[in-house]
């Protein structure tokens, strides 16, 4: 079963240097309380300093002999050419440029990828149109993006294939895009440097679309954390003109991390350590029930399934603080769908966002019993009948 709430904005909302050990133990018992509790605290942030240090050590370790290895050989190579003795200052350097080459070349495998997932393949509809393009952000960076337009018909920004061309059959365009470190996008897998960075790509996105597509309504669609890139997109005055609405589904606008600890320090290990794929608890949870759809996730190149990033997390965790302090800023037209036992994204999450809105059309619907990823649980045919019914409807008033 599915429960369903929507609301007309009215007057008011009835809806819901040094020294001994022994002086150091004099000094403490002598200092004030608030000043024994500073120095708590950092014991135990040089604790936890330690203890990933440890992590690191046998990593360190086998880097160290890799580079000494490495410059073994380009001494060898230097004897033998004297053009290469020009290029030894560079080798302190060489372990930085080989991750930078790795992460550029990262993007460019995963984007050949993304340029090859349709090749092959015969369309339902064959009206369809599938086509990749990509521009470059005002950081340099290339963006990959895909259409799949009908012979005529509306537009809507989306991500899935099989979700595209329900719309296309409905009459929807639709364009998507991949954000920073993810599908055919630059950057290294899974890593994102700044949310902030998604959220300036997608309104720049945004309005290439609309320029090449004048007068033509726009809807902006967001999964899980692309939810709440496109919900802060929609607050931001510059794209709110561009859209005639958003869909989200199972919208990141809260996360509780695994251990309280973790949002405190969060922050400073983004900065030491910004890649690390942190495993915290190894136990993967579903995203859906239906096997196929998770065998197929977890066998495509181009979905980051691997432990998360810290510096990825801190900025997930970072944007939906900032999206439950901002949600009565949100005022466009949207549609939320939630799956009850989602346990990736808190379902209540939506429902203060639909309870602290000011739009004047909104709409919620929770789904009992489904998880995260609703278009690719067994229901999801009818979900995305009822995404369609509520663009044909936002269509309407537009």
């Amino acid at each position: 079963m599915a429960r369903e709430a929507s609301g007309i904005r009215q007057e008011s909302f009835p809806l819901t240097g040094f020294s001994s050990p022994q002086s150091q133990g004099l000094l403490h018992r002598n200092l004030p309380r608030p000043i024994k509790g500073l120095k708590r605290m950092l014991v135990g942030i040089y604790s936890l300093l330690l203890v990933f240090v440890m992590l690191f050590q046998s990593q360190i370790s086998r880097s160290v002999a890799t580079t000494a290895e490495h410059g073994a050989n380009q001494r060898k190579d230097q004897r033998r050419s004297q053009k290469r003795s020009s290029q030894l200052p560079l080798l302190p350097q060489l372990g930085t440029l080989r991750l930078w080459m790795h992460e550029q070349n990262d993007g460019l495998v995963r984007r050949e990828l993304a340029k090859q997932g349709e090749s092959g393949r015969s369309l339902e509809e064959p009206e369809t149109v599938w086509s990749t393009h990509a521009f470059v952000n005002t950081r340099q960076q290339t963006i990959f993006t895909q259409s799949w337009i009908p012979v005529s018909g509306k537009k809507i920004n989306g991500r899935y294939a099989r979700f595209a061309r329900q719309l296309n059959a409905a009459g929807y365009g639709v364009f998507g895009m991949d954000w920073i470190g993810h599908g055919g996008t630059d950057g290294l897998h899974g890593y994102v440097e700044s949310l902030d960075y998604a959220v300036s790509d997608t309104t720049e996105f945004l309005q290439k679309v609309a320029s090449q597509h004048p007068s033509v309504p726009c809807f902006l669609f967001g999964h899980s954390t692309g939810g709440a890139i496109a919900v802060k997109v929609a607050i931001q005055s510059s794209a709110k003109k561009l859209l005639n609405g958003l869909v989200l589904t199972s919208p990141a606008l809260r996360i509780k991390p695994g251990h309280p600890v973790l949002r405190a320090v969060a922050p400073l290990f983004s900065i030491l350590l910004p890649k690390y794929q942190f495993r915290g608890n190894r136990k993967r949870q579903p995203v859906c029930r239906d096997p196929a759809a998770l065998a197929a996730k977890y066998s495509d190149p181009l979905v980051y399934t691997g432990p998360i990033r810290i510096r990825t997390a801190t900025e997930i965790l970072r944007i939906t603080s900032y999206l439950q302090r901002n949600l009565s800023k949100v005022s466009i037209p949207f549609f939320v769908l939630h799956g009850t036992e989602d346990k990736v994204t808190d379902p209540t999450a939506s429902q203060d966002l639909y309870d602290q809105a000011v739009s004047e059309i909104k709409n919620a619907k929770f789904y009992d019993g489904l998880l995260h990823d609703l278009l690719f649980e067994l229901e999801k045919d009818s979900i995305a009948a009822d995404i369609i019914d509520w663009l044909d409807r936002m269509i309407e008033v537009a």
